[in-house]
């Protein structure tokens, strides 16, 4: 067995802890002429510099917030999906349900941006051309009005990444006894009943899981859909700039490989910190459902 997890095990060395090393930039002035071990020492003066921006209230709301929707949007809608494709009786069906929920998730956020570049674009896009068939005077902008994104970005999200976690309460669900089913049926139980007495306490321990994994990335936010799906849109900032798409434009724009440094080290920080507490809250509730 230890033969069999020595290539996961270097991969894990390798990747993750190795260069963990290169923290030591967080507290540097870091200079690519001098290299790690002789960039000057500042502290935390890149924290400082981090937090002390007009702008970090915005991102550290925007970035928390969004994350908090996504945890409660993509569970509901995962758990729905999943009891409505366990309650299917034609496999076939069943299968291809299970394929369509899927696919999203194994398509990058650059292919969806073209999708939805081909839906909202300014010149050919389909909302602006039925808009204006209807009767509209002139075309709208999409990427520069504000009130749409917050929901679509939620909407993205949920629509990419469903599939997936649906498919893991699915693997639970079809694990659990038939008999239970059978003698629910037995004492009258309908579908309503059999799902809140049966499937969702054997699916407790999944979703325990899955809140205390997604609470350690709260402070993270995907890159992909902040930035490529809304094309990096200035006016879109107030409610789409999350903390990855700052430091990223920081790091390109200024080329502070401190401050970026920083600020992945506060988001890693911050939720190991989150996944300990997610963990005790959830122990103290269902003991079995906590990781540790």
């Amino acid at each position: 067995m230890y033969v069999m997890a020595m290539p996961a095990l270097l991969a894990l060395v390798i990747f993750s802890y190795f260069p963990m090393v290169g923290l030591i930039m967080a507290f540097q002035n870091y200079n690519i002429h001098t290299g790690l071990l002789k960039s000057p020492f500042v502290g935390f003066k890149n924290f400082e510099f981090l937090f002390s921006t007009s702008d970090a209230f915005v991102i550290t709301r925007n970035t928390v917030l969004y994350n908090l929707a996504f945890i409660v949007v993509n569970m509901v809608l995962a758990l729905i999906f999943s009891i409505m494709l366990s309650m299917l009786r034609n496999q076939k069906g069943a299968k291809t349900m299970q394929t369509i929920f899927m696919l999203p998730y194994f398509l990058s956020w650059a292919v969806l941006g073209i999708v939805l570049q081909a839906f909202i674009g300014r010149e050919n896009g389909l909302v602006n051309n039925v808009m204006l068939s209807l009767g509209a005077r002139n075309r709208t902008n999409w990427y520069q009005t504000i009130q749409i994104w917050p929901m679509l970005l939620i909407f993205l999200n949920a629509w990419k990444g469903v599939g997936f976690s649906s498919v893991l309460y699915l693997a639970v669900i079809t694990s659990i006894p038939v008999e239970y089913f059978e003698a629910a049926v037995i004492d009258g139980a309908n579908r309503r009943r059999q799902t809140l007495h049966i499937t969702l306490p054997h699916l407790r321990f999944v979703i325990g899981i899955s809140i205390i994994l997604a609470m350690g990335n709260i402070f993270r936010a995907d890159f992909g859909l902040f930035y490529i799906m809304t094309n990096n849109s200035g006016p879109l900032y107030p409610v789409t700039d999350v903390i990855d798409t700052y430091i990223y434009r920081g790091l390109i724009n200024a080329g502070n490989v401190g401050m970026s440094t920083a600020a992945g080290l506060y988001q890693s920080a911050v939720g190991f910190v989150l996944v300990l507490a997610a963990n005790a809250v959830v122990s103290r509730i269902d003991p079995d459902s906590a990781m540790f």
